[in-house]
């Protein structure tokens, strides 16, 4: 993992855009790598600043005409290895699950706290898909809505897994999970990787609501 994670912003709004530049560039391990105001040659501007993070917003000119959430089903289809974190202000399901289905891996709303950015930054660098509690149970919802299929492997848990998966049920944090089970905030991030692999999901919400409606934690 580099000293510094390398963010880049894409957003229409001066205002974000200088806002968020001075909270990255005081933040020591989170630095400002590129900022634009539009994502309409999103491939070439990552590949200009080579972020380790992409902060994508919405409502802002994209390539083909589109939007963020075109800018993000382009930039996935080309590095999908890179993880790419909405920064919004829709909170409304048909933009949320859009911009999962499009390659986003976090979701959040611009009216967080900023040290919940800071820790998002981090989480999603680290493999994790940090979303705003509000979106996090909307997507929750949604798979609790869809029930779990009668033929559905059976899952296999390390006890440290269903402490993490427990926590992760009760809507702690990576930082209040490592405080509560006493390890380090990197073990919280590989045993949530592993906990994902394990139920084939890519972000805490889901991962919430299968364990739900599948009983997994007994």
């Amino acid at each position: 993992m580099p000293d510094t994670i390398h963010v880049a912003l894409f957003d229409d709004s001066k205002a974000i855009r200088d806002s968020l530049g001075t909270l990255l560039g005081t933040t020591s391990g989170i630095g400002l790598c590129g900022c634009f105001p539009d994502a309409v040659q999103v491939l070439e501007k990552v590949a200009a600043c080579k972020p380790d993070v992409v902060l994508m917003d919405i409502d802002m000119p994209g390539p083909l005409n589109g939007n963020g959430i075109d800018a993000v089903r382009v930039l996935h289809a080309e590095r999908p290895d890179l993880p790419i974190m909405m920064l919004t202000v829709f909170g409304d399901e048909d933009r949320v699950y859009d911009s999962l289905r499009a390659g986003a891996v976090g979701y959040l709303l611009k009216n967080d706290d900023p040290s919940s950015l800071l820790e998002a930054i981090q989480d999603v660098h680290g493999g994790g898909a940090p979303m705003t509690p509000s979106i996090a149970r909307k997507v929750m919802l949604h798979f609790q809505r869809q029930g779990m299929p009668k033929d559905a492997p059976a899952v296999i848990l390390s006890t440290r897994e269903k402490d993490v998966l427990q926590a992760l049920v009760d809507g702690l944090s990576y930082k209040m999970i490592a405080d509560r089970l006493d390890i380090s905030f990197e073990t919280v991030r590989s045993h949530i990787k592993h906990v994902y692999e394990k139920l084939h999901v890519h972000n805490s919400a889901e991962a919430v609501a299968k364990t739900l409606k599948g009983r997994l934690l007994g």
